[in-house]
């Protein structure tokens, strides 16, 4: 846990009950004595990314807590320590599990609701938003994924790359692809990908989801690249559309798919710097 000026900040694992189980969570909360400001879900990505990943968003959970936030982070259905294999996972379940943590998080806090999601987490935080079932006051996402299919396409190829390092019969993504396509799921770095997941994904595009609350938008940006890296595509037409989009890079690297633990200062303060208008101390007016 991190240390402050009043010592370690409050850490709460539980598992909630839900349908076919429980899902794991970790909350986070605010030094004691103080109220909590608001509350944040944090949404992982997909698979070993989840694992490779931990350590930086509980460490950015942490700073959120000192700066007076209650943060819920939750392992979806068949994910991580929670209930279910990944291939009986689905994206109708994550979306019910989202729900389900924002519900639970809304009823102990008070103040607004952020959704704050890495990779196919922050697609699944657009896509959630959009639908709207709960308000959302903004959205902050780490290096998201955009497209759903690429998303899947990507995963595929570390099995054609398994397959190359293990010097057996490469397969190319095409290849997976006709298998999904055929109903069979398929086995990528030892977690079983359904067909209805892949399917479900390959549906999500961020390009047809307008935001309707402040996205805080954080992109890797490799160190070797001098200039300012130009504007995605995606959030030029965000705010020809009016969306109320802030955006900055950070250049620890893609700790995300790291075969090391990468600490990832710039991406923490980035994130800071990004989101003072809500992360900034309150003031006391009385």
């Amino acid at each position: 846990m991190s240390n402050t000026a009043t010592g370690p900040l409050p850490l709460l694992p539980f598992f909630l009950p839900a349908s076919g189980g429980q899902r794991y969570c970790l909350l986070h909360l605010p030094p004691p004595g103080q109220s909590a400001r608001g509350g944040i879900v944090y949404l992982h990505p997909l698979a070993e990314e989840l694992n490779k990943s931990r350590h930086v968003a509980a460490a950015q959970a942490r700073a959120f807590a000192a700066a007076g936030y209650s943060v819920l982070q939750i392992d979806l259905y068949g994910c991580g320590d929670s209930s279910g294999d990944f291939g009986e996972a689905r994206w109708d379940i994550w979306h019910n599990d989202l729900h389900l943590a924002c519900a639970w998080l809304a009823q102990r806090v008070d103040g607004p609701l952020t959704l704050w999601g890495l990779r196919l987490g922050a697609l699944l935080a657009l896509d959630f938003a959009s639908r709207a079932p709960l308000p959302v006051a903004r959205l902050l996402l780490w290096q998201p994924e955009l497209d759903g299919r690429r998303c899947i396409d990507r995963f595929l190829r570390l099995r054609l790359a398994a397959r190359l390092l293990a010097s057996a019969e490469a397969q190319a993504p095409g290849d997976a692809r006709a298998e999904l396509a055929q109903g069979s799921p398929v086995e990528v770095a030892g977690y079983l990908l359904a067909p209805a997941l892949a399917q479900a994904i390959d549906a999500v595009s961020a390009a047809a989801l307008l935001p309707r609350v402040p996205v805080y938008w954080l992109a890797y940006q490799a160190p070797d690249q001098t200039s300012a890296a130009p504007l995605p595509a995606l959030a030029r037409q965000w705010l020809d559309q009016g969306a109320a989009l802030h955006m900055a890079s950070f250049g620890d690297g893609p700790f995300w798919h790291s075969g090391e633990l990468l600490a990832c200062p710039q991406l923490l303060e980035a994130t800071r710097e990004l989101c003072h208008d809500w992360l900034a101390p309150e003031r006391n007016t009385s």
